[in-house]
């Protein structure tokens, strides 16, 4: 379905978008080498190393896809008080993504190691705390969201879940409230610890893996009707607005009110799928605050999840190139 819009007007209107992102931010760090033997001692391939690299991941991913479309942007976490952490805020700083990030002596900066050779990762190494935060530091991320709201009057925020204990039953809970207050969209990536917390949410993006987890489906059929069930089911549980499902390759579903819809994936040639959904949330979240067109909102977003799983490693969706892909299959 052809959408009557001027893509360069609607960017132009997400630069003037301020959003916060909050949740669990994390680094993602990349060993590149090669192989050509195997390993003396064990069954495992020897992997010479060749170079490293450091990319902000998690919900810093998504405040790297917002900046990266042009808005202003902020993120708040509570990280380690460790190497990784000034790492991670060097490279949110060199981004231009403003930062609250908490530093805790009780947890560690959430570090995923990626080890890739041919452009194909074999093995990913976790060094993480998971644990939910101390009341004080809930009380103190709940204070600096507030602050800034009141400060900023942002338009919309995120919150982006990993299930490493940064939002908690209570940290939802009285952000939700405080963009409930203050007339802030609430966007929603959720994870299934607290799946059902986002009471009220305007948009609520999981995946399909997550919705079956959520709801103890056991469903294999994803066509309209089932996904129309799945929307009335979660709508009862959280009174949410709008449910935006990620399908892996078989595009997206969005419903509203009674508009709902299938938007099937476009062929692209995919070399990894990090990243895909913290681009595809923080894509809908400023289509949305710009325009109010869920429709619009979802097909944007799906092409620009396609876009960056061409991709090795977590990337930030390039703006030019979504403007020319939307022009292209949507006008």
């Amino acid at each position: 379905m052809a959408l009557s819009m001027n893509f360069e007007k609607l960017f132009q209107q997400i630069a003037k978008i301020k959003i916060a992102i909050i949740g669990d931010v994390m680094l993602d760090t990349y060993w590149w080498g090669h192989v050509e033997r195997i390993s003396p001692e064990a069954p495992v391939p020897v992997v010479s190393f060749d170079k490293r690299d450091h990319r902000v991941g998690g919900a810093g991913n998504v405040a790297l896809n917002a900046v990266s479309l042009g808005a202003d942007v902020t993120v708040f976490s509570v990280i380690g008080d460790d190497d990784d952490a000034i790492l991670l805020q060097a490279l949110l700083s060199k981004n231009n993504i403003s930062a609250y990030l908490l530093k805790s002596h009780e947890r560690m900066t959430t570090n995923k190691t990626r080890i890739i050779s041919r452009n194909q990762q074999m093995m990913r190494l976790d060094a993480e705390t998971t644990g939910d935060l101390s009341a004080q530091e809930e009380n103190n991320l709940i204070k600096a969201v507030g602050k800034y709201i009141k400060d900023k009057k942002p338009q919309v925020i995120i919150l982006e879940d990993y299930n490493k204990g940064v939002l908690t039953e209570k940290v939802i809970a009285e952000i939700i409230s405080l963009c409930r207050k203050n007339n802030i969209i609430i966007a929603v990536d959720p994870k299934r610890k607290n799946f059902f917390a986002y009471n009220q949410a305007d948009i609520f993006k999981p995946n399909m893996k997550e919705v079956k987890e959520g709801l103890n489906l056991l469903l294999d059929d994803t066509n309209l009707s089932a996904l129309k069930n799945i929307h009335q089911q979660l709508h009862k549980k959280l009174q949410h607005k709008i449910s935006l499902i990620t399908l892996s390759e078989k595009g997206v579903f969005f419903q509203y009110g009674k508009n709902a819809k299938i938007v099937g994936s476009h062929v692209r040639n995919i070399a990894d799928v990090s990243g895909a959904g913290d681009t595809v949330i923080a894509v809908a979240a400023l289509v949305y605050a710009a325009t109010k067109n869920v429709q619009l909102m979802a097909e944007v977003a799906n092409i620009a999840g396609g876009l960056v799983c061409e991709e090795v490693g977590t990337v930030a969706i390039n703006k030019e190139r979504l403007v020319s892909e939307c022009k292209m299959l949507l006008s």
